[in-house]
């Protein structure tokens, strides 16, 4: 079997304050979106600006240290998996869903009553939801 790796780093800035929520089994889990931004030349040489949108999940500490410490604006590092979901909306489309679920979140800049400049929320392999109740089952994809 050949080897494969789902890893993505991305940094921007929060959307919006961090939504925590309990799964039925008590588990924390935070979802909030970062903005991140690239800048670039045209064919007609004009600045341009592209925005994407990305949905981040965390789970139990790290989620709710994200959903106390974070808030809209700030700018935070997320290293995490890929995840790519599939549902039918209510007229019977099928749709995706692409979202990353962290395994690191990185606090950047400064806030006021944020946690220090740069401080790494991590969360062990022990913290993550187990394969039984990996929390996957539980995201809502809308």
């Amino acid at each position: 079997m050949s080897a494969s790796l789902n890893q993505v780093i991305l940094i921007g800035n929060l959307t919006e304050d961090p939504e925590l929520q309990y799964t039925q089994s008590g588990v924390a889990r935070t979802t909030f979106t970062i903005a991140i931004n690239r800048q670039y030349r045209d064919s007609n040489d004009e600045l341009q600006e592209d925005t994407t949108f990305v949905p981040i999940t965390t789970w139990r500490n790290q989620a709710e240290n994200c959903a106390t410490y974070l808030s809209k604006g700030r700018p935070v590092a997320v290293t995490g998996r890929l995840r790519i979901s599939s549902y039918e909306d209510d007229d019977g489309n099928n749709r995706k869903w692409t979202s990353v679920v962290a395994q690191n979140v990185q606090f950047l800049g400064s806030g006021q009553g944020q946690a220090p400049d740069d401080e790494e929320v991590q969360s062990p392999s022990t913290d993550r939801p187990d394969k039984a109740s990996s929390g996957d089952d539980e995201e809502i994809p809308f």
